[in-house]
């Protein structure tokens, strides 16, 4: 298991299990000390369980956004009601970790398989994370994106691009 989804996992189980806040290791990892946006995903048999993240940093750290967003996805995804301790053994984890995004031009800058998109239509916005199961347009993803984001299908929107690397 990649110390990221290590990290995603353990601080999950420890909030749980206890309500700790995990802490980040000692000494940081070089690939945890960086900043990026992260997002972790729990699934529970093959289905999505929660999934919370950060588009852009938050925190001082990928290891610290990593914490704080596994905690999220586990008890703060509105979709779904709070993990409980009986689950733990069902879950598996995905970290991703997201390059900056970029405003795209035309459509044809994108590729659900490899971008994620975040459109944005005043203060409202969508994010949709590259190669999802069902997603094999670029217009599906727009679409969905929009929804999403509570974004009219008709409306116009500011589209951004980005990258993911996804440990499991």
């Amino acid at each position: 298991m990649h110390p990221f989804v290590e990290l995603a996992r353990k601080s999950i189980e420890a909030f749980v299990r206890e309500g700790i806040i995990s802490k980040l290791p000692d000494p940081l990892p070089q690939e945890m000390s960086e900043k990026a946006g992260v997002f972790v995903s729990l699934k529970k048999h093959g289905e999505l369980r929660g999934c919370i993240g950060t588009y852009m940093p938050c925190c001082e750290s990928i290891g610290a956004e990593i914490i704080a967003n596994a905690i999220s996805a586990a008890t703060k995804d509105p979709r779904f009601h709070p993990v409980q301790e009986d689950e733990l053994k069902d879950l598996t984890y995905s970290v991703d970790v997201l390059t900056c995004p970029e405003k795209i031009q035309t459509a044809d800058e994108l590729d659900p398989k490899k971008y994620g998109i975040i459109v944005i239509s005043g203060l409202r916005r969508g994010l949709l994370l590259p190669d999802l199961e069902g997603v094999d347009t670029v217009e599906e993803q727009i679409k969905i994106t929009k929804m999403k984001a509570g974004i009219l299908p008709h409306e116009d929107v500011e589209i951004y691009k980005f990258m993911v690397i996804r440990y499991k």
